[in-house]
């Protein structure tokens, strides 16, 4: 590991927060350089701190503590993220000999100078019982590698001398603050404090010391690591065998997340969206013959357990293409979380209530990591704290016998109060969890609808065979909504093959599929005295063809997961009300619509809803319509109007006399997908009021 302190860098930040400061700016810098590498922290990990001098109200200096506030993650933390706290009385509260962690929470907020700031680490007293200016803490994976051993104690003071003191597993709160408190003064020339099981502390009196004190130490943990370990073999090389593991991926991870679906009320299930690793030394770990005994153990540190649980749900390939088998082991695990919760309940002074049983991370042989969280963005936190566990585990059983913390300490910190703070309990959106496939993406109804659904907290694969147009749709979403519910790939609902790609790449990058919007369309305006063969298969294969090939598909994928689902199909207000000059749109839309009907009968089974909506005359506005830039040229010229006059013309030619947006069509989606009624085989008119259009 190399310092990646550079002082022009420092500077900027300097510039950057003159108004804080330059002990805060540095302070900043230096979180970030930490946060920025993974072999030290991942997702809100660590924590760090600076002592320093305020002004109050008044004017009056103030010594505070700013230190690393809750829901903040040292990769991007600003100034606002180390709330300061007032020093001296914290420092006083050593001298107690006990404290709750309430209590303590309490003691440190009431400190607070801003009682809006967030509350501060729980390791805040920890940091304020050292003297240095400035406090690091991570968790580097090669420490864990070390102490995770049962002559951990050892092997640090082989790798650093007697130097750095080295403290058992405690847990975080006013013990470990004292107890960290006590070795620095005992030995007050050292420049860090190794906690087994758990990390390392550094320290200094300027920014730049007390990082690169991180980095030298665990420089030198990896240099030992690599020296023992170098002749010895390793889980994760191969050793045998090849295969596709992204095919395997595709096959078994829509049965692994249907099983993991928590049924509810009215057949509705609770579902979970996938993260998948399959990197070539993650795939030969999970060949492993020991890498099932090794995974059972628990995690690296114990900060990981409320992401991933304590043991890891690993599969033969065998046993993850097998439905049965699946559901099988994964009861069993859940039994055995049960089994561990009975037991360890009595711990904690709060009767506690137990949380999801089931595994957040299956290694299934062959395939790699699938992890799984209630978003995308909570399924790549699991992911990522296990691509590292399986690569330090490796390392550590190569370097001896991996030990990790008993059940019963695992146990303490999963229902931790103040460790289950960090999940929030944030009401779930509506369609948390969920995936949804739209296709004709690119156009103004494929541009609102995904809108929608992503406001209602679904997970959004975005297609259209127009590859510019939904890069331009995909990129205005992820403006609104981000990057980590959106993925946007090129599909020919016309072509087979294209279609299976495209659903593939959906379960890779999501898990499987919760939702379908059949979406997409083409028109050709002519009569039927002079249509052209060409032209009317053209649309009749988008439109009538194409529905076809997204429900087949779907309907496959339902059926693995067995936790019901969706399918919202975009017909058109011309299939209860066709208009002249369209007769291969309207009977091409008609014929979809009778296609859902159809889906509505032999889905139920698999307690999958099929609705259609029937839209009419959407324009769209950041994204326009491909239909109308197709029709709308000769409907103005028929009607002799410019392009405001034929928007007024079908908004006045309403009931409502109201423009129909996209956005009208897509909360329509989001209610039928939503699953909020038990409705099948319906059709829903967004037409401001059609009269020739009623369904009948």
């Amino acid at each position: 590991m190399q310092s990646r302190w550079t002082d022009d860098e420092a500077a900027a930040f300097v510039d950057r927060y003159a108004e804080q400061g330059e002990d805060l700016a540095l302070r900043v810098f230096s979180s970030r350089l930490i946060g920025r590498d993974e072999d030290l922290v991942l997702h809100g990990g660590g924590n760090t701190s600076l002592k320093t001098t305020v002004p109050d109200l008044l004017g009056d200096p103030v010594e505070v503590i700013c230190v690393k506030g809750s829901g903040w993650d040292l990769v991007d933390i600003e100034p606002a993220g180390l709330p300061a706290v007032r020093l001296e009385p914290l420092r006083k509260l050593r001298a107690c000999e006990s404290m709750t962690d309430e209590e303590m929470v309490n003691q440190v907020r009431i400190q607070l100078l801003n009682a809006k700031a967030p509350t501060p680490s729980v390791e805040t007293l920890l940091h304020a019982f050292l003297p240095h200016r400035f406090v690091d803490h991570s968790h580097a994976d090669a420490i864990l590698v070390l102490t995770n051993q049962p002559n951990g104690e050892e092997l640090i003071r082989e790798a650093f001398g007697e130097d750095i003191p080295v403290l058992p597993w405690i847990m975080p709160g006013f013990p470990l603050a004292k107890a960290v408190a006590d070795a620095y003064d005992a030995n007050p020339e050292c420049e860090g404090v190794v906690l087994l099981k758990h990390g390392l502390f550094t320290f200094g009196d300027d920014a730049r010391t007390s990082y690169e004190r991180m980095v030298d130490l665990v420089d030198k943990a990896e240099r030992f690591c690599e020296e023992r370990i170098a002749s010895k073999p390793q889980m994760t090389v191969a050793t045998s065998g090849g295969g596709d593991a992204a095919a395997l991926a595709a096959d078994v991870l829509p049965t692994i997340r249907g099983a993991l679906a928590v049924p509810g009320e009215d057949a509705r299930f609770t579902r979970f969206v996938a993260s998948w690793r399959g990197d070539d030394d993650l795939v030969a770990f999970s060949r492993h013959a020991d890498a099932r005994a090794l995974l059972e153990l628990g995690p690296m540190t114990p900060d990981h357990v409320i992401r991933t649980k304590g043991s890891y749900l690993v599969l033969t390939e065998a046993e993850a293409r097998d439905e049965s088998a699946v559901r099988a082991r994964i009861a069993a695990y859940a039994d055995e979380y049960r089994a561990y919760f009975e037991a360890n309940k009595h711990r904690v002074t709060l009767p506690p209530t137990m949380l999801d049983p089931h595994p957040r991370v299956a290694v299934v042989e062959g395939a790699g990591i699938f992890a799984f969280g209630a978003s995308r963005k909570a399924a790549a936190v699991a992911g990522d704290l296990a691509e590292h566990t399986l690569r330090s585990k490796s390392r550590a059983a190569a370097l001896g016998t991996y030990e990790g913390l008993p059940p019963s300490e695992l146990f303490d910190m999963e229902y931790w109060s103040l460790e289950q703070a960090k999940l929030g309990s944030k009401a779930p959106a509506t369609l948390a969890g969920r995936v949804a496939l739209l296709t004709g993406g690119a156009g103004a109804i494929g541009y609102g609808i995904a809108g929608e659904l992503l406001k209602a907290g679904a997970h959004v694969m975005l297609t259209d065979v127009d590859a510019e147009g939904l890069e331009r749709a995909a990129g205005l979403l992820r403006k609104q909504y981000g990057n980590a519910a959106l993925e946007a790939t090129t599909l020919d609902v016309t072509d087979t093959a294209s279609v299976d790609a495209a659903f593939r790449a959906c379960v890779l990058h999501f898990g499987g599929l919760d939702v379908l919007v059949p979406n997409a369309g083409i028109a050709h305006v002519s009569t039927l005295k002079d249509m052209d063969d060409d032209h009317f298969r053209r649309v009749v294969d988008v439109n009538l063809t194409g529905t076809m090939t997204v429900l087949r598909a779907a309907a496959r994928l339902f059926e693995q997961q067995g936790t019901g689902g969706s399918v919202v199909l975009q017909a058109s207000k011309n299939v209860f009300a066709p208009g002249a000059q369209f007769g291969a749109y309207s009977a091409s839309k008609a014929g979809a619509a009778q296609l859902g009907k159809i889906a509505a009968l032999e889905f139920a089974p698999l307690g999958v809803r099929v609705n259609m909506i029937n839209a009419d005359a959407v324009f769209g506005d950041d994204v326009p319509s491909g239909l109308w830039a197709e029709v709308g040229p000769g409907r103005m010229q028929a009607r002799g109007l410019d392009p405001e006059g034929l928007r007024a013309y079908y908004r006045d030619r309403s009931l409502l006399k109201v423009a129909v947006t996209a956005e009208h069509v897509g909360r329509a989606v989001v209610f039928f997908a939503s699953e909020a009624t038990p409705t099948t085989g319906a059709t829903l008119p967004v037409d401001a009021g059609v009269a020739a259009a009623f369904p009948r």
